[in-house]
This record gives structure tokens, C-alpha cells and sequence, in this order.
């Protein structure tokens, strides 16, 4: 294995023993095998390193992105890519439990420095997926190009809100309620003039 690859196989393997671990240097150096120096000439920073980690770990739960195909309606394939990603939380209980840890991990406890980088290090990632299917979109002359930054923010607010739907107890279909939230949701996304 590369040493790129080891160094991102230590800094996953951290994460997932504990998501607001610290990507310290020297411990993921110490954990790939590889010397400081090693490191930072792939990771400068350690954010760099974060945000390649984060985005492999969202990759390999959401390998093909919908956003890419031009067959489907623009408005067909953002609904997919939001779906694609209230999936990996699950119903009911597996919803539950994701966000039994999201306030484990990042509710909580006290907003310390360390909590506080690992929790905007995984907001940095989620917007980045969502500006970049916009951009996507926005090549396509679906939208125009702009700051998306609005935009990236109420799809993630939607997002937050139908990942808590989904674990609260429900007497409705919450699919097909949510179904109906995430077009209208698109939609004002894709209109022209909003922000």
C-alpha cells in the first residue's frame, strides 16, 4: 500500500474509533507507520488531511452520485443526491442511533476546541458535496453560477431536519412525506432569483 494510502487508512480507522479524535501529526504518522516529514509532504495541514479523510469516508458510502446523470431532470437527480444521503442514516431505530451519537459526540458535550474541529471539519465535507452538485448543475445551465453558499446551507438545514424526522417516532409514512419535502425543498433551489 502507498503511503498515501496508509496515512488515510490511520486517519479513518481514528475517526471511526472516535469521531471527534484530534488528526494530530504525529499520532496519525505514528498509527500509518510513516514519519512526520512522510506526512506533511502529502498533508500539508491538518486540515487538508481532515477533509481528504471525510470525503473518502463519503465516498464509500455514496459511490455513484446521481448528480451526474444528464439523462434525468436536474430536479430528478438533486432529490436523489439529498435521498442518497438520508440513507445512510437509516429509519427508526438505525436513525436513532445516528443521532444517539451525533449527541454523544458533538451536543453533548462541553463545545470544546477539539468538538468543535471535528464537528466543522464534517460540515466542511457536506458542503462541499452540496456545492459541488450545484456546480454540476450549474454547468449544465440548470442554474446560474453563483455563490451557492445559501443554497448549500438550506439543503443541508433540510437535510439536519429529515435525518431528525426520520428518528422520532412517526404515525405517517415519513418516505413519502419526506419525498414531498425534498421537492419542494429542490425546487426553490433551482428557481431562478432565490438565494
Amino acid at each position: 500500500m502507498h503511503t498515501r494510502e496508509r496515512i488515510l487508512r490511520a486517519a479513518a480507522e481514528m475517526i471511526a474509533e472516535d469521531v471527534t479524535t484530534t488528526l494530530s501529526v504525529r499520532a496519525v504518522a505514528a498509527r500509518a507507520g510513516v514519519s512526520t516529514g512522510s506526512l506533511r509532504f502529502h498533508f500539508p495541514t491538518q486540515r487538508a488531511l481532515q477533509d481528504e479523510v471525510l470525503t473518502r469516508i463519503y465516498q464509500h458510502f455514496m459511490p455513484d452520485e446521481p448528480i451526474h446523470d444528464s439523462s434525468r431532470p436536474p430536479r430528478e437527480r438533486l432529490v436523489d443526491c439529498v435521498r442518497q444521503v438520508l440513507a445512510v442514516a437509516g429509519v427508526g431505530d438505525e436513525a436513532r442511533k445516528a443521532w444517539g451519537t451525533v449527541h454523544e459526540n458533538f451536543i453533548a458535550p462541553e463545545p470544546s476546541e477539539k468538538v468543535r474541529s471535528a464537528y466543522l471539519a464534517q460540515e466542511r465535507v457536506s458542503a462541499g458535496r452540496v456545492e459541488y452538485w450545484l456546480g454540476v448543475l450549474a454547468d449544465e445551465g440548470a442554474l446560474p453560477r453563483e455563490d451557492f453558499g445559501p443554497k448549500v446551507r438550506f439543503l443541508l438545514t433540510v437535510l439536519n431536519g429529515l435525518s431528525v424526522q426520520r428518528a422520532l417516532p412517526s404515525g405517517e409514512s415519513v418516505l413519502q412525506a419526506e419525498t414531498e419535502i425534498l421537492y419542494t425543498a429542490v425546487d426553490a433551489v433551482l428557481r431562478p432569483g432565490t438565494p
